[in-house]
């Protein structure tokens, strides 16, 4: 290994950008081959192609890419660099990446559905029950369902200056704020539905978010470093994202909120690896249970992964879980061959997307840091849907 990494550092540094990168970590689940289980492995080999062309249109410095259908691996491979500055590293599978929204239904929506799971709380319930501060300016009907759905009325962000003197003076900020629509009659993405439903994780279950989280979830599940402020043991293994206050943010939070609120909220914060998201992903597939122990209850699953309506600002009707996409102007990322409503999945702002099919068994998992070394990388949503596009091409080929 070391004589590679000094080749791909030293006399081949193109190369990182022309072939995947080497495989370091064990996969987490059975390999197999992409005949084996009906996909096609010289479609998959097209993936490839079309990472390759978005690095090299500096989309992004590097990805990793996991793909499973029947509960086998089939695709897992790194490409190109996990940080460009202050040094060009190359990335590997078990590069650790900031989540950014995917805490969202990763974190803080399994966290709710487990205190339901506990009898600590009904999805139906008015969030002032639990936080009464919350009932500021007509927000009193407003229910933990509709945080869920982003169909409280919430906007979608307030300033980031809200937050610049302490947790709760930031959380009382946004108690304060006026709805931008009645409880239930529009659906509009906001992060503030999420920062008060890790709010309500704390005040129900007396632990703060990361806590409760890895305590139910991530440890069971035998994730080591997925979780919130990761150790700074694990630097040499995170992908950076931008600078701040001149600063490279390695195991630091990108998003800014998060980050004055200390790291740890529900709309952001959580780290993984591929190999930790495709844990989750078959957890999810598999009713709730990893590895023959029971995670999740299965009904708690089928809450977590059944869509409901949810009204648009077009007047039409897109589709939610309770934590997941499915079916909104924030899922065309799954591509044109996916079937709308057939599966679920959500995005992260940092570059990072997992989207699930259950009816087809099959997820795919993109990871990459497209704002390092800046934000300026927009073109990552053109990626997306090719992508998806691509896998689904190969495994037509399967009884799916």
């Amino acid at each position: 290994m070391g004589v590679l990494m000094n080749l791909y550092r030293g006399i081949f540094p193109l190369l990182l950008f022309s072939i995947p990168a080497v495989l370091r970590a064990e996969p987490p689940l059975p390999v197999a081959k992409p005949g084996e289980v009906g996909a096609s492995s010289e479609r998959l080999d097209r993936i490839d192609a079309v990472v390759k062309q978005a690095l090299d249109h500096g989309d992004a410095p590097g990805a990793v890419v996991l793909i499973t259908h029947r509960g086998h691996i089939i695709f897992r491979r790194a490409y190109g660099l996990r940080s460009k500055q202050p040094a060009e590293t190359p990335m590997t599978v078990d590069t650790i990446f900031d989540l950014a929204s995917l805490t969202k239904p990763l974190a803080t929506a399994s966290a709710i559905l487990l205190l339901v799971e506990q009898g600590k709380l009904r999805p139906s319930d008015p969030v002032s029950r639990y936080l009464p501060a919350f009932a500021a300016k007509g927000k009193d009907k407003v229910t933990v369902e509709q945080l869920l759905l982003h169909t409280s009325g919430l906007i979608p962000d307030n300033p980031v200056s809200d937050y610049q003197d302490g947790r709760d003076k930031a959380i009382q900020r946004i108690c304060d704020l006026e709805p931008a629509s009645e409880p239930g009659a529009k659906f509009a993405y906001s992060d503030l539905n999420y920062i008060i439903l890790g709010e309500l994780v704390e005040k129900i279950s007396g632990k703060p978010l990361d806590e409760f989280a890895k305590e139910n979830l991530f440890t069971p599940l035998g994730l080591t470093t997925m979780g919130f402020k990761p150790a700074d043991s694990l630097n040499d293994r995170i992908a950076p994202t931008e600078k701040r206050d001149g600063k490279w943010l390695i195991g630091d939070v990108h998003d800014p909120r998060s980050a004055l609120l200390g790291g740890v909220a529900g709309h952001a914060g959580l780290f993984a690896t591929a190999d930790e998201l495709a844990v989750c992903a078959e957890m999810l597939l598999d009713g709730g249970v990893w590895k023959d122990r029971r995670i999740l209850s299965d009904l708690t699953v089928k809450r977590l992964t059944t869509p409901h309506p949810v009204p648009l600002a077009n007047g039409g009707l897109g589709q939610r879980t309770w934590g997941w996409d499915v079916d909104t102007p924030y899922s065309s990322n799954r591509g044109e061959l996916f079937a709308p409503g057939a599966g679920f999945g959500h995005t992260g702002f940092t570059g990072t997307s997992l989207w699930i099919d259950h009816e087809l068994d099959v997820y795919v998992v993109l990871l990459t840091n497209r704002v390092h070394p800046t934000r300026e990388n927009q073109a990552l949503p053109q990626l997306r849907p090719r992508f998806h596009d691509a896998v689904l091409h190969a495994l037509r080929g399967a009884r799916i």
